[in-house]
């Protein structure tokens, strides 16, 4: 029993793929326009249903001429060989196979095209016939025919010289040159500002600066906690780089005398540099001889160093801030001017 339904079976799907591969050709023509203007283009469409393991196709077309043209009704209707061709599955084993071909006629006239025909495998179908009307192109009695005109010569422009790729894509080559002008000026502003293409931030002010270190010690006191020697260094390192930043003196690699000497050459500073004698040689006292001085003395330095920078500050910024600061008081760092100074020596840190 089990072997006749085996060979029931197998009858069943030889019979099903001989029905398949035994479905019947066919071959459909149309046109997209049954009427065209003489020498225009329209388009033959034909449509060839086969299985879909079969090999067809239109032996018309197998024979490409030199020119690419298959002359029909008397060599008056050119079907063009640079044909479109695509396939859509049908299903149940069948596939549709589309022509699209190109026709052209330059006799006025109607025209019963041909069949068709398309083979595959042993099978032959034949297309319906379809019918092309040529109109012809309306010409007056009286107008003049003209011949073909010779090539035209560049008038010497230079867009006639200029392949038409070039000028096809303008902006393409306007984008080039925007951006190799962006890249050379980016690439100069690099190297101008020293390897970034962000704007230097500006220097700080010299005095702004020496101002601000000075506000900065006087709220760390250190000579109140008896770091007289740590209080002096700072107050003379700020001073050196005030003098370095405003005046070009390089104060870091001088001793006191040769700062004293550098000022005194300096008419711009000259007669302030009495503060900075007071200030080093106090400084000097203490970082050297390891004296200790009296908080007036402190106060004094601290004091003499704020009028220093107030003093020679840059004639605009004194005019912006409103005026100068009183001999008497100094506004920056809030202390009274003390009567005198004294070192009270003897006591070593």
């Amino acid at each position: 029993m089990k072997i006749l339904k085996t060979v029931f079976a197998g009858l069943v799907i030889l019979l099903a793929g001989m029905s398949v591969n035994a479905a019947p050709v066919s071959l459909r023509a149309k046109l997209d326009s049954v009427q065209v203007l003489m020498g225009r283009l329209t388009t033959l469409r034909l449509e060839a249903v086969q299985g879909k393991n079969a090999q067809g196709g239109l032996p018309m077309f197998e024979r490409m001429s030199a020119d690419g043209i298959v002359g029909v009704c008397g060599d008056s209707v050119e079907l063009r060989t640079s044909f479109d061709r695509d396939t859509v599955d049908l299903g149940s084993g069948m596939i549709q196979i589309n022509y699209a071909i190109p026709v052209q006629a330059f006799d006025s006239g109607t025209y019963r095209l041909p069949q068709f025909v398309y083979v595959s495998g042993r099978d032959t179908a034949f297309s319906n016939q379809v019918v092309l009307k040529v109109i012809p192109v309306p010409v007056a009695a009286d107008a003049q025919i003209s011949d073909y005109t010779d090539p035209v010569s560049p008038d010497g422009k230079l867009l006639d010289f200029l392949p038409d790729w070039i000028i096809d894509l303008w902006w393409l080559w306007l984008s080039i040159v925007v951006l190799a002008v962006l890249f050379i000026i980016g690439l100069r502003r690099y190297r101008k500002q020293g390897g970034t293409l962000l704007a230097k931030k500006p220097e700080p002010n010299p005095y702004e600066v020496a101002m601000q270190r000075l506000e900065n010690l006087k709220r760390r006191k250190l000579w109140e906690q008896g770091m007289e020697k740590e209080y002096f260094t700072f107050l003379t390192d700020i001073l050196r780089e005030y003098l370095e930043k405003r005046f070009g003196i390089n104060a870091m690699e001088m001793t006191s005398r040769e700062i004293i000497d550098s000022l005194s050459g300096n008419s711009e500073v000259k007669e302030k540099r009495g503060y900075m004698r007071d200030i080093l040689d106090v400084a000097d006292f203490v970082k050297f001889a390891k004296v200790r001085p009296l908080p007036s003395d402190n106060i004094a330095a601290f004091v003499n160093a704020c009028r220093f920078v107030e003093e020679t500050r840059p004639v605009a910024e004194a005019v912006d801030s409103g005026g100068s600061v009183d001999p008497q008081t100094n506004i920056k760092s809030g202390l009274d001017m003390p009567s005198g100074k004294g070192i009270k020596k003897g006591d070593p840190k």
